[in-house]
């Protein structure tokens, strides 16, 4: 954490790989430097995180003020990308105070203004959230986006092309910010969940509640699941798809987390894969199509499931990794990766705190 530090006040992902500012990178830096006893970090990284909100709320995903001019000529802004990512600093917020940690006024109500722009200006579909691009999600190359990647199925060439083109066909307001996208019209269960608990989180009640009863008419029992509308690839069972967890209770939770437990489903001593292991479109070394995602584990423990243990296991092993291989725990993708040090707060604690 010391060495991806920046002193504009944030800390970057990864120094060669990822060497600017993600948003819900930073909310969950925020938590693990709070839990190193770096309170004036913690906030600090948060107050970074929403520091280029725009006047409707929107916060953008990666900041790289004056850097590389292909990143501007991308994204179409001179200093931030232009669609945002999961609104964790809710969460951060919440969890800051709980801890003692004073989180100013003036960031609460950045938070509080970032959620209240997708729950307000964002198109709405069977009451839930949509997103503009799949980027949003955080899940950048879930099986769950393979009906927009071509014709033929799922190419990864082809995906990185898609990815390009969806942003073209983004809608947005008066001052840029992201507000539909009828190319990609999609209202993701785990990024509805995410919106659901960090309102929750930050005391906006009645909306958490309002998506959570949407959610919960997602609900598959037979995948024991929640999926993300009629389309098939929305289908798949993937661990984000799990997160509806966080807001939801009862039987639906339950049966939700013994996926967890089954080693022919999300089972596995490293922690729970990004796809079911049933999933033809399973690969336990390729990006966001099998392998273990450190902030995914976090949050399922987070809402209660006992995986705190493949966690730490996943960070050691795999030298704290961007993501790991669910079987033998070897490192992927960046190496190391800050959010990794999430395992700092699952550890001694195999089931999380639960949300209910």
């Amino acid at each position: 954490m010391e060495a991806h530090w920046r002193p504009e006040g944030y800390t970057v992902p990864n120094a060669d790989v990822y060497p600017w500012q993600w948003l819900w990178d930073s909310c969950f830096h925020a938590l693990i430097w709070a839990e190193l006893d770096e309170p004036g970090r913690a906030a600090t990284e948060l107050r970074s995180a929403l520091a280029d909100q725009a006047p409707d709320g929107f916060v953008p995903h990666v900041r790289y003020r004056g850097d590389p001019s292909f990143l501007e000529d991308f994204w179409g802004r001179p200093a931030t990308s232009s669609i945002t990512q999961p609104p964790m600093y809710g969460h951060a917020v919440a969890e800051l105070r709980r801890r003692g940690v004073d989180v100013p006024a003036d960031v609460v109500a950045a938070a509080e203004a970032g959620l209240r722009f997708l729950l307000e200006s964002r198109a709405r579909q069977d009451g839930l959230v949509t997103v503009v691009h799949p980027w949003e999600t955080g899940c950048d190359d879930s099986p769950r986006w393979d009906d927009w990647c071509a014709p033929s199925g799922w190419d990864l060439h082809r995906w990185y092309d898609v990815k390009g083109e969806l942003l073209a066909s983004v809608e947005r307001s008066e001052c840029g910010s992201p507000l539909a996208n009828p190319a990609f019209a999609v209202a993701p269960a785990g990024f509805n969940a995410l919106v659901a608990f960090n309102a929750d989180e930050l005391g906006l009640h009645a909306e958490a509640a309002a998506l959570a009863t949407a959610l919960d008419r997602r609900w598959e029992p037979a995948g024991r699941t929640w999926v993300d509308g009629p389309h098939p690839s929305g289908r798949v069972r993937t661990v984000d798809g799990l997160l509806p967890a966080l807001v939801s209770g009862g039987d639906r939770r339950a049966d939700a987390f013994a996926s967890l437990d089954d080693p022919r489903g999300f089972g596995g001593r490293f922690g729970p894969p990004a796809v079911h292991r049933g999933e033809p479109t399973f690969d336990p070394g390729s990006y966001w199509r099998g392998p273990c995602w450190p902030q995914l584990i976090y949050l399922l423990w987070r809402a209660g499931a006992p995986v705190g243990e493949g966690l730490v296991a996943g960070a050691e092993a795999s030298g704290l990794a961007e993501y790991w291989e669910p079987d033998t725990g070897a490192g992927l993708g960046a190496v190391p990766q800050s959010w990794a040090g999430l395992a700092l707060l699952a550890e001694g604690y195999p089931v999380g705190p639960g949300c209910h």
